[in-house]
């Protein structure tokens, strides 16, 4: 009996990355002009040069394309095992707004899109779990390694405080429309944010080592 001889599995062509950088610029600009309501996947291949099932191989939405667009600065692989621990929450702030300067360009990319999200719930999804969730679970960590050097005051909750610092972002840049410069950040983190974990005084920084049970 003769065995069939297998053929080698042809792979599929390289992706192009190149195609990616044209293909967001053309969603950039494609959303600039029209919103996103009236932009179409087909009239982003088309100024990109490319066809329709090019774009849908990279992107399954979109959502998902437009979300890119704005992000592709962003540092999206940030966790917390690249924040340093550095001995203190406002230390460990300060090491995790080096690490995300590109992110001023992301909210400002976002705040165009805040006037859709109530009537594009596929891409008020999206924003939600890639851009705000991420990065309200990193403060989290931040937070729970606080707690475990005894920074964090007792009975706190951790998630609603959590969200803090991006809520107060968010209502910088999508409604009152100030900048958003490292002063700003600053002030949140110290006068704020680790005031209201860690119960002591903006500019307080003394910490014990007991961990604190929290919420």
């Amino acid at each position: 009996m003769t065995t069939p001889t297998m053929e080698p599995r042809r792979l599929g062509r390289p992706r192009d990355m190149t195609r990616d950088a044209e293909i967001l610029q053309a969603a950039r600009d494609e959303l600039a002009e029209r919103g996103y309501e009236r932009m179409t996947v087909a009239a982003v291949a088309a100024r990109a040069g490319a066809g329709k099932a090019t774009v849908y191989r990279r992107w399954a939405s979109k959502a998902e394309l437009v979300l890119d667009a704005a992000m592709c600065t962003a540092d999206t692989a940030l966790t917390i095992d690249r924040v340093p621990d550095t001995g203190s929450l406002a230390g460990d702030l300060a090491a995790l707004r080096a690490l995300k300067h590109h992110d001023e360009g992301v909210w400002q990319a976002l705040a165009g899109l805040v006037s859709e999200l109530p009537h594009a719930p596929e891409l008020a999804s999206v924003v939600h779990e890639r851009m705000v969730r991420p990065r309200v679970g990193l403060v989290r960590a931040l937070l729970e390694r606080a707690a475990a050097r005894g920074e964090v005051r007792p009975g706190l909750d951790l998630d609603l405080v959590a969200s803090v610092p991006s809520a107060m972002i968010s209502y910088r840049l999508l409604v009152s429309g100030e900048p958003l410069d490292s002063d700003f950040l600053v002030k949140v983190s110290d006068e704020i944010f680790v005031p209201l974990a860690t119960g002591r005084p903006a500019g307080d920084r003394v910490s014990t080592k007991t961990p604190v049970a929290v919420g």
